[in-house]
Parts: structure tokens; sequence; C-alpha cells
């Protein structure tokens, strides 16, 4: 273990808690230590759920240690299950609790509830949440599941969504619209929303649609092996993979394809405004399973050119490493946010599509950034319908996509018009139907400060700018504002480096010049 200012994924017991979450009559029983009930905030806070989520804590103290904590796990199960009488009950160890080796699964059936009671083994210092949330659902089908009568008609279960999943609420309601329309009814969608009863009755079904992979691809193995129900490989997130999807699913069920209907994202990608995206230099880094969808969708359907794609969770690494190749590329695997800034920084791309990790480094380069992957924060939990699957999916994610660097060139043309009648600072926002007025004179000193210089003073004509090792002189300095912004960057690190292989020392509005002239080489 490492210490380190943000994380992607917490300790196994959390995924844990997202399975228990998500569902409904299942208790967890955690062996925890007083600190370790933070994780509440994770879903009351972030997520925004109107309930805390279904966890009894042993809570134990630095006093407790010398003395009885098997007893406190024993008296807090017990408790727990009179007070919240649930169908059934998972109960496990956090990563500090591991260590006393209480082993909650043995204490638990010694003392004999009236209920399944399921033990989990989440080894917290070698795995973490993905694996957790993956783990426990397996279990959970494992002792609940059993082999029944297929329905009469063609069901599916929908397995692998999760509390504190990115978009897997909305996700859930399109690929359920997704499949009606083609005639396949949900048996049963677990762990969100399932009871332990619904997970009991999930053997009628003919096939299992598998959402995430992280977080039930174990399970679904399995219920392929036990129950003998197949389950889609195709993660339907992008035009291109919902409709592979759909092929799947009919050739599993013999059932036609339905209408692309609602669709437009096509369209808008292949119509004269998206030109302006054909060729954007992305850099793609979330979980497995997002991260490789988001690189087909950006390569295939839109036209971005991937420079670099990676994940954090080292269990989907194989398929990331394998999607990476087929765009010429070497996948980063890695959880140390740093390494991912650094690569960042390297390729200088003109969208970063990642976590909320990622949205931060973006921040700091000055890079456009949308959010394609868990973790994320409070506001990628939208009150609105905004799913990341399915033929609706994908009209969403090309908005989510396009909207900052769409923005950041009308940032650009805004600054650029900014001394123009209507656009100009004190004429107000043009939307809210006020009368512009006319720009007062002002002193050429602050018409130019107002139009790019950052100190809001004009800078003298002599003046500098010490950057590294070279200096920027002040006429070139102010072309460079000139570039926009969302490129500015990268304009001034190739001039920069263009002038240090050169051995100028002082960038002049010629250097700027002839690196531009260099680089379009």
């Amino acid at each position: 273990m490492k210490l380190t200012l943000w994380t992607y994924e917490g300790p196994p017991h959390v995924g844990a808690m997202r399975v228990a979450t998500a569902m409904k009559g299942l208790h967890y029983v955690l062996h925890a230590p007083q600190g370790d009930t933070y994780a509440d905030l994770l879903f009351t806070m972030i997520e925004r759920r109107n309930h805390r989520p279904p966890v009894t804590y042993t809570t134990f103290q630095a006093r407790d240690l010398g003395g009885d904590t098997a007893n406190l796990f024993k008296d807090a199960a017990r408790e727990a299950f009179v007070r919240f009488q649930p169908q059934a009950m998972i109960v496990g160890a956090s990563c500090t609790a591991e260590l006393i080796q209480d082993d909650p699964g043995g204490l638990a059936e010694a003392i004999g509830l009236p209920c399944p009671v399921i033990p989990l083994d989440l080894p917290s210092y070698s795995r973490k949440e993905n694996f957790g949330a993956d783990e426990t659902f397996f279990q959970i089908v494992k002792v609940l599941a059993k082999p029944l009568p297929r329905t009469e008609a063609v069901t599916c279960n929908l397995i692998g969504p999760t509390a504190l999943g990115f978009r897997h609420r909305d996700d859930v309601t399109e690929i359920t619209r997704l499949l009606a329309s083609m005639g396949v009814a949900v048996n049963v969608c677990a762990p969100l929303d399932a009871t332990p009863a619904d997970i009991a009755r999930m053997g009628a079904a003919h096939f299992n649609v598998l959402m995430y992979p992280e977080t039930a691809e174990t399970a679904a193995r399995h219920l392929e092996k036990s129950l003998g129900q197949p389950f889609t490989k195709v993660v339907p997130i992008g035009t291109h993979a919902t409709r592979d999807f759909l092929a799947e699913v009919a050739t599993l069920t013999g059932l036609p394809l339905p209408a692309e209907t609602g669709l437009r994202q096509p369209w808008y990608a292949a119509s004269v405004d998206s030109t302006y995206l054909t060729g954007k230099r992305v850099y793609i880094f979330g979980d497995g399973t997002h991260a490789i969808a988001a690189a087909r969708i950006a390569a295939k359907e839109i036209g971005f050119e991937v420079v670099g794609l990676g994940c954090y969770n080292r269990e989907q690494a194989r398929p990331v490493r394998a999607s990476a190749k087929t765009y010429g590329l070497e996948a980063l695997i890695t959880d140390d946010y740093l390494e991912v800034e650094a690569e960042i920084a390297r390729l200088q791309p003109e969208l970063i599509l990642g976590t909320q990790m990622e949205r931060h480094i973006a921040k700091r380069l000055g890079i456009p950034c949308a959010v394609i992957s868990a973790p994320v924060h409070v506001q990628d939990f939208p009150a609105r319908y905004s799913p990341q699957m399915g033929f609706e999916g994908a009209n969403v994610i090309f908005d989510t996509w396009v909207h900052p660097l769409v923005m950041g060139l009308e940032e650009h043309l805004l600054t650029m018009f900014r001394e123009d009648f209507e656009f100009h600072d004190a004429a107000g926002p043009s939307h809210h139907g006020a009368k512009a007025s006319a720009r007062p004179d002002v002193p050429a000193e602050t018409a130019e400060a107002s139009s790019g210089e950052t100190s809001g003073q004009k800078m003298p004509e002599d003046a500098a700018q010490v950057t590294g090792e070279v200096i920027w002189l002040a006429d070139a300095e102010r072309e460079l504002k000139k570039i926009p912004f969302f490129v500015r960057g990268k304009a001034k690190r190739n001039t920069e480096k263009f002038a240090a292989d050169k051995g100028v020392t002082a960038i002049s509005i010629d250097t700027l010049y002839e690196a531009k002239a260099h680089y379009a080489r």
C-alpha cells in the first residue's frame, strides 16, 4: 500500500457495499473500526441517495483490541438481524479489521441466524473495489440462484449495475427498452434493485446480459456453467457496439432486430458541423469497459485520433491492451494518477476522456475534458435521464464529448471579438434580452489588457516573460495570446522546444512563426 492524495478504487469492502446498497432485503455486517464508517458518505453525498447503505459496523476501538472483538461482531450480527429482518445477510471485514483475523463468516455461522448468511473473503491488501463488487455479487448468486424451468416467453437477466455506478440507473432503463423492442422481457435486474428472492429466480431466464464486466463477469460465468445460461459479450456503449449487441441478442434468441428509433448521433457526427472534430487528438483513461468503448466511439464514430488509452483496474488489463493495439498504442495500466498526468502532459491531446481524476488533471493542464467512467463526483449523478448505453446513450455521449471542444471554440471567438459592439465586457450576456450598449471610449492600454493580458495592465514594449530556460519577448507574448486557449499550451511548449533546439534564448515573434512552420512540416 502507498499514501496517495487520490485513488481510483477504494478497498474491496467498498465494492461489497456497492452491491449491498444496490439491493433490497439484504444486509451487510462489516467488522470494522470506528473510522471506516466514512463509506456511508459515498452514497448519501456523492450519489445523492435518499437512504443510508444497509450496513451495520461493529465499530471497535483501540481499547477493544485487547479484549474480545469476536463477541463484538456476534452481537452486531444478532442485533442487525433483529432490527432489519433481512432476507439474507453478507458478512465480512474491512481492510483494518482483516488484520485481527476474527473470521466473520465462521462467527456468523456459529450464532445460527435464521436467514442465509454469505461470508465474504475479500483480500484488502491485494485487491480493490471492483474486485470486491464482482466477488460479492458472485458469492450471492452462487448461494441463492438455483435451477428453474425457463419462462415461457424469452427473458433475460440484466447483471452488473450497482450503487455508485456511472449512469447505471439510466443504462438499465435504456437496455430494458431496447430488449423490449425485440420482444425480450427482463426477468431480474441485479444487483440494482434486486432482493435475495429475486436472485433465487434468476435461473428462469434464457440468458444473461452482462452490462458491466467489472462487477458481474464472475457471476455471469458461474451462471453459464451451473445453470446453462449464456451471456452477452458485447457491452452496448456507442452506436456500433449497440448494433453488435442487438445482433448478438438476435442470435441467442432467434428474434428480429428492432428499428433504430431516436438515434441522432451518426447524422451529427457525419454532418458538416462536425468536420471541426475530425482528427482531434484524444486521450482516454478509465475503467476497462468504458475506456475500451470510448476508444471505439472516438475512432470509429466521431473521427478522433486516439493517442493514448489506459485503465486503472488490473483485472481488465488484458482486453484494454488488446484494444490499444488496434490503434497502434501501448496501453497504460496503472492506478497512479501521477503517471496518468505525466502521460497526458507528454502527449498533449486536444481532449481528455476520463474519470474525475482526469477532470482535475485537464483543468491544471488547460485541456478540455469529458467524464466517461467512475470514479465520478456528484455532478455525474444527474437528475435527468442520461444513459451511456444504447442508442440514446450514443446521443448523450456525442453531446457530452463535443461540448467541451465546441464551447472552447466559442470562448475563443468571443475573446477575438471582445471589442465588438455586442460582445464587449460591458454589454452583458447576449441571451438575456437586454439591449447591448456601445462600448465606452477607453484608453488603448485598457482595451489591450481586456483582450488578453492576464495581469490587467499593459505590458511595456520592452517587457519579457521568463519561462524555464528561455525568455518570451513582449511581441511574441502578445502573439501567443491570439492562439486559441485550448491549443495555446501546446504551441507554447513546441515553440520553447524549437528555440532550445536552435540555441535561441529569447523568443521573438519571428521565432514563434518559425516554430509554427517547422511543426507544420
